[in-house]
């Protein structure tokens, strides 16, 4: 039985190449074709809140993957999820959520209050449903610095591991079971090894769903 070809539109590098290395890793007959905007086209979109500017990006992406062969689509980036929704009806390729492939995996684990960590436009988002535990804004805004001006940029620092385990031992006070790593580079700094609460790996979990489409083919 042959697997379908996996599309990968990237945002930022750092989670997109974790994505790409753990499908590659675990089933090495899947194909994977990979396409990179400029990185800086997609901050610009969103420190503007242009949406609709992401979305095309996202678009651009998904008509040259599908001009390859690819046959489905994932993006291992939370935040530009929200830009979706604009963009999937023109699309030329299904897309996998990345949100639903967490949220089933903590269902299946039985987890009820999840606690949610991200760029500030992810967690001021609805990619997550609204249940989610989200950081006070003083950590929403350290959280998001800690990710645009290290984590995309392959920059992994003991204060910023130290602090996101602050901001998640809070959330566990607060009542939080489990916590999402809703940014694909947090995984990069945090992990059941050193998380006060079981974490959803947001990057991880939408490999496993894409493997798992590509091969029910």
């Amino acid at each position: 039985m042959t697997t379908a070809h996996v599309g990968i539109v990237v945002c930022s590098a750092e989670g997109a190449a974790l994505c790409y290395k753990t499908i590659c890793e675990a089933d090495a007959t899947v194909e994977v074709s990979m396409h990179t905007p400029a990185f800086e086209r997609y901050v610009a979109a969103l420190e503007a809140g242009n949406w609709a500017a992401v979305g095309e990006i996202m678009l651009e992406s998904a008509n040259k993957l599908a001009a390859i062969g690819a046959e489905f689509l994932i993006c291992p980036d939370n935040t530009v999820h929200a830009a979706l929704p604009l963009i999937e009806a023109r699309s030329p390729l299904p897309w996998l959520h990345i949100a639903e492939a967490v949220l089933a995996e903590a269902k299946g684990r039985g987890y009820k209050r999840l606690g949610l960590l991200g760029t500030r436009w992810l967690v001021e988002s609805d990619v997550y449903p609204e249940s989610c535990e989200r950081p006070s804004s003083d950590e929403r805004d350290e959280i998001h610095r800690i990710i645009m001006d290290e984590l995309v940029r392959g920059v992994f620092k003991p204060e910023a591991v130290a602090y996101h385990r602050r901001a998640i031992a809070r959330m566990k006070e607060r009542g939080c079971d489990a916590v999402v790593l809703g940014c694909t580079e947090i995984p990069l700094i945090i992990d059941d090894a050193n998380s006060p609460l079981p974490t959803l790996d947001s990057t991880r979990l939408l490999a496993r769903a894409a493997l798992k489409r590509a091969s029910s083919r």
